[in-house]
């Protein structure tokens, strides 16, 4: 049966709308019609969709207030069709906080908004220096010190498992 399937997103870099558009083709291949919309566009009711998707990047340790606001203002509704979410952020890239179960950013957050999706994951995202302004390089160069992370690079490092992402989609075609 074709779905009807919003995919909501939250990016900073653009990593998280990258994900979001992979996983919108894999569901037109399925058959399925997905409409992409930034977050704080959305303008349609939840109850439009037979699934919901909220994709959600992380920056200083934070999911954007938006996508807390919009979960907050839409519980009910969310609650009554299925629903999936997935992080986006860098500390993913180590195996050992690559599930939501595992990663500190997601158990937080999860805890503090008192709302459960069906389907919940963790991609890890793609490091680039030359694109963040100076504070934000130093910050992220920081972080990575502490984290055992890369703190130079020449190009862009990208962390994000595909065949991941891949497997998140098929998650969503399922009933």
């Amino acid at each position: 049966m074709k779905k009807k399937i919003g995919i909501l997103y939250s990016t900073v870099d653009g990593q998280t709308l990258k994900i979001c558009e992979k996983i919108s083709k894999k569901l037109e291949v399925k058959g399925h019609n997905s409409d992409l919309i930034e977050i704080s566009s959305f303008n349609k009711t939840v109850l439009d969709y037979s699934t919901l998707i909220i994709g959600a990047s992380v920056r200083y340790g934070k999911h954007n207030k938006k996508v807390t606001q919009f979960i907050q203002k839409n519980k009910g509704n969310l609650e009554q069709i299925k629903t999936a979410f997935f992080s986006v952020n860098l500390v993913a890239r180590k195996s050992d906080k690559n599930t939501h179960e595992s990663n500190p950013y997601v158990v937080k957050y999860f805890k503090k908004i008192k709302w459960k999706p069906q389907i919940i994951d963790v991609f890890a995202g793609r490091l680039d220096y030359d694109l963040y302004p100076f504070f934000d390089r130093l910050m992220i160069k920081l972080i990575m010190k502490i984290t055992n992370g890369p703190t130079k690079s020449d190009k862009p490092i990208e962390y994000t498992d595909w065949k991941r992402v891949d497997e998140f989609a098929k998650k969503i075609c399922q009933n």
